[in-house]
């Protein structure tokens, strides 16, 4: 039994130590495997030692070298840059919670990031870091690694507590108080920054970067001759980004010192943030040019502040305004100092731009708002200012300079004191000439009776006496008229005014219109004997003198008078050669008649009184008793104008004649074609009356019954009925009892649709409807007399139907009409006004070649007024902007300037202007805008649309702030006008974007 048990003892115990030897081998290998490693780690071949370490923590037990290697593996791994390194680390912590290298772990990983200028990799590490487990030795290099690393990712607080451990440190001192200057310095703590740089100056790393920044401080601290020095003494060791901010510094030392000269060229040198200068730099440039005079340097660089809105940009505006008044460039120092004024950083500048602002404006006008309003603005900022009286005055004048009178009259409202009555009186005035330009002559009549009624200026009082009698006579108010012109002509100083040359004339006129033609002949002579030679209405003043003797059957004299009209030939010569032909009759003359109406056929084959004359001459063959020639001339008249009034007259002539020849046949003949085709005319009712004759005559009167049946518009049996019905209703017409006569009228017309007076009550009828406004009512009326055949009341029909139509807008109709109208008309102003209205009903219907064909005809015409010239020439300018065709545009604006007043005047400025301006005639084309501004600026549209070719204009002058500032004026003060300030928003966008390239305070509008 006991030696059974020692066996196994010794069994057991020789078992035992077998296991032992072979644990200790394993480990034995284990610290070859690891030692052989961390040589591997040692000598950086981090792949193959992680690969050991691995292995060895694999297949050991050893918590402690386990915990070893997941050290190196890991740091293994953030040496090599692999993905899951800082989970390697943070496994390693988590897994070894106790491993004393678990500090060194942050700090070795820490170390690594911050040796390959990782600093935000190093941080994340640093922050990890006991720095109380770290050796003494150690500890100054994590405070300095710590602190660099927190201030390259902007931590500037915790960085200076970390540099501030080791400012004193042998070995990091001088870093950090760099370092800690340099924070100083960037937060502007100048004085802090100046002490940690003095106390580094010496050291030669530092030296070279430490003279820009105590240059800068140096400067930022106002001590502007050490900046000078120190950069001056720096300028020669810098490369060229150093040696531009190096030049900054001493500029604007020079600037600050006032010492203007000097600091140009380092101003000059200075190359901007990325290549680009702000509205500061600018400024001070601009400024220095400014102080040495030298005004137009001065500007070119003031011009590039684009949108600025602080102190800095209201000093440059202010002077910018001050360099521009130098030059004498008033339209761009208006802008200047509108800008200015707008701003409130320094208030002396605010109000000295204020004033200067007020001053030009009243000198050449305003774009953007009315003068008045501008001066009365500045009075009202400024009510105690010692440019009060100057202002005050200026103010006054400015309602008239202005022109903008609407306005003016608003603004004068409850003004009583005597200089703004007197110039009320004057706006009254001139609001009411423009009124009458723009024959609104009810509203100008309202403006000439206040002008009057204030009564202050006796030179005003006395012309607008001599226009308010003028619009009487327009009006159609001639007894009134005349008792204008008279107390005009009772006025001492009525020939010293520009109206009193017309006064004869008017008079003359007044009294022709009042048939008291002895009185007209009389003031016609007057005005013929004192007016000069090549005055167009001495040919007007002989014919109306020789009409006035017509009428008054002083036929000799007549006969000179027109004479005389003929020889001056400025107005067509047709209508007193044809005057003269009748006069010769009323004498006696009949050969001479003749004679006189051949010659006119002859002479005047286009005029519209061909028809008269021929008429006329058959008339005076038959007293001559020439009765083959008179049908012979009849028939010439029915042949070539079958739409003359006088062919009715002429078949009627011919049946007469035939009927006092006993040929009744053909007297039957001409009569019947008369009551058939010309129906309702007093010639058709003549006709009937005569072959009524003829009839009962020839004893066959149950043909004339048949016959008469035929005609729906007589009623034998009815006739004296008709007329009493009609002449009852006339009389009312006659009276002006518009309401009974066109109750009556209309009984007429139930009663009698197509009796024989049915036409004329037709015609009355619509005048009466158009009177009161009714034209719906009267538009029928007018239709019927049109469709029926041309008697007395067809032309004036044409041109009131066709007045409705326009007004209406029903273009198609009123062109049918129009032409017609052209066709038929026997009166050239008929003419005349069938095509100016065809022109623009054309031009409505967006057929421009139509309506310029219409326009050219009606400037063919010899007399014709300035509207109606203007007129034409619009229509010919706007279709050719239609179509294209600027050439022909520009031409047609360019007459239009020349004879244009109100809105058509600022039109064409405003193109004329931009012609110019595609022309590459930019200044020209500016003083267009400044034309148009100062006087049209109550035509808004034009006014802004002239300012964006304005923009235009200073853009391509190299002007950035004049073109910005206009362009963003108008889109501020034009809203009303959707497509002037789209386009003024284009090219705002478009110059703030190249102007972004090279300024860094503009902000562009991508």
């Amino acid at each position: 039994m006991t030696g059974n048990k020692l066996i196994v003892f010794v069994s057991i115990l020789l078992l035992n130590f077998q296991i032992i030897a072979q644990q200790s081998m394993v480990y034995t290998n284990e610290l070859v495997d690891y030692q052989k490693a961390l040589i591997l780690y040692s000598d950086q071949q981090y792949r193959a030692a992680q690969t050991v370490f691995d292995k060895v923590k694999e297949t050991t037990n050893d918590v402690q070298i386990q915990s070893d290697c997941a050290y190196y593996i890991a740091n293994c791994a953030v040496r090599m840059g692999q993905n899951n390194a800082d989970e390697l680390i943070l496994a390693f912590v988590e897994d070894y919670p106790t491993s004393p290298k678990r500090n060194t772990a942050f700090l070795d990983v820490g170390d690594y990031y911050f040796k390959n200028s990782k600093f935000s990799h190093a941080k994340k590490w640093y922050d990890k870091v006991d720095d109380k487990a770290i050796s003494r030795s150690e500890r100054e290099k994590f405070f300095f690694n710590y602190g660099y690393a927190l201030f390259s990712v902007g931590d500037e607080n915790e960085a200076k507590k970390y540099f501030s451990y080791v400012e004193n440190s042998k070995t990091y001192g001088s870093q950090a108080k760099y370092y800690i200057g340099y924070m100083a310095y960037e937060g502007d703590d100048y004085d802090k920054a100046n002490t940690y740089f003095e106390q580094v100056k010496d050291q030669e790393q530092y030296k070279e970067k430490l003279s820009y920044y105590q240059a800068d401080l140096n400067f930022k601290l106002g001590k502007f001759e050490e900046a000078i020095a120190l950069a001056k003494e720096q300028l020669p060791r810098s490369n060229a980004e150093e040696v531009s901010e190096l030049s900054k510094i001493i500029g604007e030392s020079y600037f600050n010192l006032e010492q203007y000269q000097e600091a140009i060229p380092y101003l000059q040198d200075y190359k901007g943030k990325n290549g680009k200068w702000n509205n500061t730099d600018y400024y001070q440039l601009g400024y220095a040019y400014y102080k040495q005079n030298d005004f137009e340097k001065a500007i070119s660089e003031f011009n590039k502040i684009i949108g600025g809105n602080d102190s800095v940009a209201q000093n440059a505006y202010y002077h910018l305004g001050e360099s521009y008044i130098n030059l004498d460039q008033k339209q761009q120092a208006l802008n200047a100092f509108r800008n200015a004024s707008q701003m409130d950083f320094d208030l002396k500048i605010q109000e000295d731009a204020w004033l200067n602002y007020a001053k030009i404006s009243y000198e050449i006008g305003n774009p953007y708002q009315s003068v008045p309003q501008v001066l009365t603005g500045y009075l009202e900022n400024y009510p105690n200012t010692a440019h009060r009286e100057e202002i005050e005055t200026l103010l006054i004048d400015s309602y008239i300079t202005s022109k903008n009178y609407e306005e003016a009259l608003e603004l004068l409202k409850g003004k009583r004191s005597f200089e703004n009555r007197v110039a009320y009186q004057k706006v009254t005035f001139y609001r009411g000439l423009d009124l009458y330009n723009e024959g609104k002559y009810q509203e100008a009549k309202s403006m000439f009776e206040s002008s009057i009624k204030e009564a202050k200026v006796p030179e005003f009082t006395t012309r607008a006496t001599y226009w308010n009698a003028e619009v009487d006579y327009l009006l159609g108010n001639y007894n009134e008229a005349l008792i204008g012109l008279k107390q005009f002509q009772q006025q001492s100083q009525t020939m010293d005014l520009p109206e009193g040359n017309n006064i004869d004339y008017n008079l003359a006129y007044v009294y022709f219109k009042l048939k008291n033609y002895e009185k007209a002949s009389e003031h016609f002579q007057n005005f013929i004997a004192s007016a000069k030679d090549d005055d167009l209405r001495v040919n007007d003043a002989y014919l109306r003198l020789g009409d006035g003797y017509f009428v008054s059957s002083n036929y000799n004299q007549a006969i000179n008078a027109y004479e005389q009209a003929i020889a001056i030939n400025r107005i067509e010569s047709d209508y007193p050669a044809f005057q003269k032909a009748m006069s010769y009759g009323y004498i006696g003359e009949s050969s001479k008649k003749i004679e006189a109406l051949n010659s006119f056929i002859a002479d005047y084959p286009k005029s519209a009184f061909q028809d008269d004359a021929i008429y006329e001459l058959g008339n005076s063959y038959i007293k001559s008793n020439q009765v083959s020639k008179a049908m012979t001339t009849y028939d010439k008249l029915i042949s070539e104008y079958k739409n003359s009034v006088f062919v009715p007259k002429a078949l009627l002539r011919q049946g007469l004649t035939y009927y006092n020849a006993n040929d009744n046949q053909k007297a039957l003949s001409k009569f019947k074609t008369v009551a058939k085709q010309y129906p309702n005319t007093e010639e058709a009712n003549q006709a009937v009356a005569t072959v009524r004759l003829i009839y009962i005559d020839l004893g066959r009167v149950d043909e004339y019954a048949t016959w008469v049946k035929t005609l729906d518009y007589i009623n034998v049996t009815d006739a004296e009925l008709d007329d009493t019905t009609y002449l009852a209703a006339e009389k009312q017409y006659l009276d002006n009892n518009t309401n009974k006569a066109i109750k009556q009228f209309n009984a007429y017309l139930n009663q009698f649709p197509n009796g024989r007076n049915a036409l004329k009550s037709h015609f009355y009828l619509a005048e009466l409807y158009v009177k009161d406004g009714l034209t719906e009512t009267a538009t029928p009326h007018y239709q019927y007399v049109v469709e029926q055949s041309k008697g007395e009341f067809t032309e004036q029909a044409m041109v009131k139907l066709s007045e409705i139509y326009l007004n209406n807008s029903n273009w198609t109709e009123a062109i049918a009409l129009l032409k017609r109208l052209e066709s038929e008309a026997d009166y050239p102003q008929n003419i005349i006004y069938a095509q100016s209205n065809l022109m623009n009903a054309y031009y409505q219907k967006e057929d421009y070649s139509n309506a310029e064909l219409y326009a050219t005809s009606v400037l063919k015409h010899s007399k014709l007024d300035n509207k109606i010239k203007s007129d034409a020439q619009i229509i010919i300018a706007r279709s050719a902007i239609k179509t294209g065709d600027e050439a022909k545009a520009k031409n047609a604006y360019a007459k239009l300037e020349t004879i244009a007043s109100g809105a058509l005047a600022a039109e064409a400025l405003y193109y004329s202007a931009y012609f110019k301006h595609k022309e590459g005639q930019f200044e020209a084309s500016n003083l267009v805008v400044q034309q148009l501004a100062k006087d049209f600026s109550s035509y808004k549209y034009y006014s802004a649309k002239g300012l964006v070719v304005m923009a235009k204009n200073f853009y391509a002058l190299g002007d950035a702030f004049q073109a910005t500032y206009i362009l963003e004026s108008v889109i501020d003060n034009f809203g009303e006008f959707e497509d002037v300030v789209s386009q003024a928003k284009t090219e705002l966008h478009n110059i703030k974007t190249e102007e972004a390239k090279t300024n860094s305070s503009i902000q562009s509008d991508n």
